[in-house]
């Protein structure tokens, strides 16, 4: 079994950078751009063929190795282009949505993306919750789908997603588990959750990058269900080109035109990775260092935003400093990658490659900064990445 410290060389920015924003962009592993290649190669030399040769199947293949990270049974995953596209993909299950059962009870901390999308639709309506808890209690007979992150991407929290589930399940509406954030960083079972659609991305810990994105159904809810936000690859005949739509058996239903054939080649190279090193080993790293920058950030008297619980926090450690969006800047012009969001602070997201010395290093620049005032030229001048 390889060090952790082993897999290093298989990211090319950390040769360059401390690269501590993985929660936002995961690095990119050496062997995407061998999978990119690999794709180039395939359409200069194959042509249309590669269809047949595995063009055409890989929103269901790469869909099972996302669902073997995430516990999910083989069958139950397709990739998309993103998490709004997957999310459009459960709502059309249910259209039209009948008027007594036409709530979305959604969690204020979600990921906004999501609720653009649900507030777009004039025949739902929206209760915002403030927490886990009111959510669990706003749920009732009224209601038709219950979006929530497994971590909330600000401060990195882990959702108590079992209770909501249970009464979820008692009313006959429906969980969608984001799982963006957690998806590669702390271990999953979409079986044992029985949550009824999971979504997430690629960007972030599993080092996938964009384009994507995946949706989850739970197995014995696919055949029941007829989206109505489609195309072709969910046909049971697309090459036939019929006129009169006729859903694929299984997973493929869920998915609707051409797919994104180069973003699902290079994403196989994190998630094999992912794969190699095993989620539980990861999380054990990440516990361990996002403990560590916790008491870093104690001993400098910075306030930490995210949960101290190491059963409630995800990968991701908060910082909030004073003007941090300033400190961010330049933090960044010292190569030290990050981000930060509005109202939270300066997040900071180690993955199983990165070491404690990087995350002492970053600490320690943080309170360079800020004793110093070397972020004063960056306010107001400061954009969100």
């Amino acid at each position: 079994m390889r060090e952790l410290h082993e897999y290093r060389d298989e990211f090319p920015i950390l040769a360059e950078t401390t690269y501590l924003v993985n929660h936002s962009l995961g690095a990119m592993p050496r062997r995407a751009a061998e999978r990119l290649a690999e794709f180039a190669r395939m359409w200069a030399e194959r042509g249309i063929r590669s269809w047949a040769e595995g063009w055409w199947a890989t929103p269901w293949t790469v869909g099972d190795q996302i669902g073997r990270i995430v516990g999910a049974r083989p069958g139950s995953t397709v990739m998309h282009q993103n998490v709004a596209v997957a999310e459009a993909v459960v709502l059309s299950c249910f259209r039209p949505v009948a008027p007594g059962r036409n709530r979305v009870v959604y969690e204020r901390g979600n990921f906004p993306s999501v609720r653009y999308l649900y507030q777009a639709q004039p025949d739902l309506e929206v209760v915002v919750c403030e927490d886990d808890a009111e959510l669990v209690e706003r749920i009732d007979e009224r209601t038709l789908l219950v979006p929530i992150s497994h971590v909330l991407f600000k401060p990195g929290e882990i959702q108590d997603v079992e209770p909501i589930v249970r009464r979820a399940r008692d009313v006959g509406a429906h969980v969608v588990l984001d799982c963006y954030q957690s998806a590669g960083i702390v271990p999953l079972d979409l079986t044992a959750l029985e949550v009824s659609f999971a979504v997430g991305g690629s960007v972030k810990w599993l080092c996938g990058g964009p384009g994507n994105g995946w949706l989850y159904v739970r197995p014995d809810l696919v055949e029941s269900l007829a989206p109505t936000y489609t195309g072709w690859q969910a046909h049971a005949r697309p090459f036939g080109f019929e006129e009169e739509m006729e859903y694929a058996g299984g997973i493929a239903r869920f998915l609707t035109g051409t797919p994104n054939v180069p973003a699902h080649y290079a994403a196989t190279a994190g998630y094999d990775l992912v794969e190699e090193v095993g989620v539980a080993r990861i999380r054990e790293s990440s516990l361990r260092q996002t403990q560590l920058l916790i008491d870093l950030a104690d001993e400098r008297g910075f306030e930490v935003m995210s949960p101290r619980a190491p059963a409630r926090r995800g990968g991701t450690v908060t910082i909030r400093v004073p003007e941090f969006p300033a400190v961010h800047a330049e933090l960044a012009a010292r190569a030290i990658l990050c981000d930060f969001r509005p109202d939270a602070g300066i997040r900071l997201g180690p993955h199983f490659f990165s070491t404690d010395e990087e995350l002492r290093f970053a600490v320690d620049q943080i309170a360079d900064i800020v004793e110093t005032g070397a972020h004063a030229r960056h306010v107001g001048a400061v954009a969100l990445h």
